[in-house]
């Protein structure tokens, strides 16, 4: 038999996933506090994400976006490994469920009081919040998932590491 026509196995390294989704988490909360950061200096305020952390007073929005951004890229390696163990093409769906949410949390932004600027602000960091996390979780998942040859019969003992 053709090694070619071998059914396969997908195997999900949990470890590595989720090693992968807290470096991922990690990233994102920088990427908020850098964003926030970068505004300050700009003598911005951008309006901050408190629909999942409460609301920031003072200076207290970088840690907000962290927070946020840690949960949410959190939240995705669990939808992730959720998907790498249940559907037919895991990384189409994980990539249209977070950039449908990174739309959707940019158009909170535009929701909350604040000027235009601000707005503006919160929605390019929530942006790149979510283009962050998409784009790593899906460097992980490629990283976390083995396709193993499973034995045809006939061929006991091959093709499983």
């Amino acid at each position: 038999m053709d090694a070619s026509a071998s059914p396969t196995v997908t195997r999900v390294h949990a470890g590595r996933l989720w090693a992968g989704g807290f470096a991922t988490a990690v990233v994102a909360a920088l990427v908020g506090l850098v964003g926030v950061l970068v505004a300050s200096v700009a003598d911005i305020n951008p309006v901050s994400p408190e629909w999942l952390v409460g609301d920031a007073q003072g200076g207290e929005d970088g840690r907000h976006y962290a927070l946020t951004a840690f949960l949410a890229a959190l939240v995705a390696t669990a939808l992730l490994h959720v998907l790498l163990l249940t559907v037919p093409q895991p990384l189409r769906f994980f990539h249209w469920i977070v950039g449908l949410s990174t739309v959707a949390a940019v158009t909170v932004a535009f929701t909350r009081r604040g000027d235009v600027a601000e707005q503006v602000a919160a929605g390019t960091i929530t942006a790149a919040i979510g283009i962050a996390i998409g784009s790593l979780l899906s460097g992980v998942a490629i990283w976390s998932v083995r396709d193993l040859r499973r034995p045809a019969s006939g061929e006991a003992g091959t093709g499983l590491p």
